[in-house]
């Protein structure tokens, strides 16, 4: 597996930086790896290292550069978590969809990739990874305890999703849990995984509300999904 920093560009001009880690078999189906309010900070990183190792061409794009490109930060100081979440609030959800679109289509034509993308995204970044089965042409999507997907339940699923719910999130109340249940049971491209007791982030390691079991169980039914769709 090997690790390098390449350049986007974005629809409506302008390149924005991505984290590409290669497989050693130097090809492999795509998987875009969206962020967290944090950047793309070593934890992105490592976890972009995780689905190169496992075969994926994995690529993790800068979705905060049209705020401040490159900006890495921890959940370990309060500083960090408040400059995290004015990102976070000043994130042009629209533009955002775009550059991953843009990014799908880049990794999708990069020597090596078979021609099949799928995305994963974490917090902010598993809301995208909903949105990108919704308004791009991905071929299979995870989100990890995605927020405010309820905003987004009248858009029509085009590629096979599974959301990982914590039953505990903090950022995810109770009735809005039971709403993306209500509206998602039933539809065939989506499979729902509760992780019961489970607070936000379980996946993320060295994060207050990691959970090893919960984690482990989640990657390996993420990447059931996407051999099953990528190959």
């Amino acid at each position: 597996m090997s690790g390098s920093e390449i350049l986007i560009k974005a629809s409506d001009g302008g390149e924005f930086m991505g984290y590409l880690a290669t497989p050693d078999s130097g090809s492999g189906p795509g998987v875009v790896v969206i962020q967290e309010i944090f950047g793309v900070n070593d934890v992105m990183r490592g976890i972009t290292d995780s689905f190169a190792e496992a075969g994926y061409m994995a690529l993790c794009p800068d979705i905060f550069w049209r705020q401040v490109p490159g900006i890495q930060l921890s959940d370990q100081t309060e500083a960090e978590w408040a400059r995290a979440f004015e990102l976070f609030n000043g994130f042009d959800l629209d533009k955002g969809v775009a550059d991953l679109d843009a990014t799908i289509e880049m990794l999708r034509g990069q020597d090596g990739c078979t021609g099949k993308v799928g995305s994963v995204g974490f917090c902010l970044g598993g809301r995208l990874a909903y949105l990108t089965a919704t308004r791009t042409n991905a071929d299979a999507c995870v989100s990890y305890y995605g927020v405010m997907l309820t905003e987004h339940l009248d858009e029509t699923v085009n590629a096979p999703l599974v959301l990982h719910i914590p039953t505990e999130d903090e950022y995810v109340p109770k009735d809005q849990q039971a709403e993306v249940h209500a509206r998602l049971d039933g539809n065939d491209k989506v499979t729902i995984y509760d992780y019961q007791g489970q607070d936000h982030a379980f996946a993320r390691v060295g994060g207050k509300h990691f959970d090893q079991a919960s984690a482990d169980a989640a990657r390996l039914r993420t990447l059931e999904h996407f051999k099953a769709h990528l190959g």
